[in-house]
């Protein structure tokens, strides 16, 4: 076996993969019309966060690009579901916030997505799941350590 064939490497995250493409899809089919995942982990982020964030901070947040961060914050401005302000100590930035009524987008998510995942973990198992989670929490560490 070469470095390059890692079967249990390879076998980690091809079920990762599979789990997140799986779900992905099942719970966007699930979220209220016109929400999409990349909308509701953005509410859920600012909900979590008591504190105004920018652009900068949230794309960095999701390891994602300024251009795409700024493709979803403006949906979600167009849909009335977060407030863009400037930024009073430096003109450059913008502050972003959730509105009350990106509050109750997010509720409406939770609330179509938490059967799908209490079901899941109830299927499995909550003891299993719960013994798993240091597991995926280690490699989601080494991964952003290396990121």
């Amino acid at each position: 076996m070469s470095k390059h064939d890692d079967p249990l490497s390879v076998a980690l995250f091809s079920e990762v993969f599979m789990i997140d493409q799986l779900a992905r899809a099942r719970l966007s089919k699930a979220l209220p019309k016109g929400m999409e995942l990349s909308h509701f982990s953005v509410l859920n982020h600012l909900v979590a966060s008591a504190d105004e964030k920018t652009p900068a901070q949230l794309a960095r947040a999701f390891h994602l690009t300024r251009g795409a961060m700024t493709n979803t914050l403006n949906k979600l401005e167009w849909a009335g579901h977060i407030h863009v302000r400037p930024d009073w100590d430096d003109a450059r930035r913008k502050l972003i916030s959730i509105s009350p009524a990106g509050r109750r987008a997010r509720e409406a998510a939770i609330s179509a997505i938490v059967p799908i995942l209490t079901e899941a973990v109830a299927e499995i198992g909550p003891a299993k799941v719960r013994d798993t989670l240091p597991l995926l929490r280690e490699v989601r560490r080494k991964l952003e350590d290396e990121g």
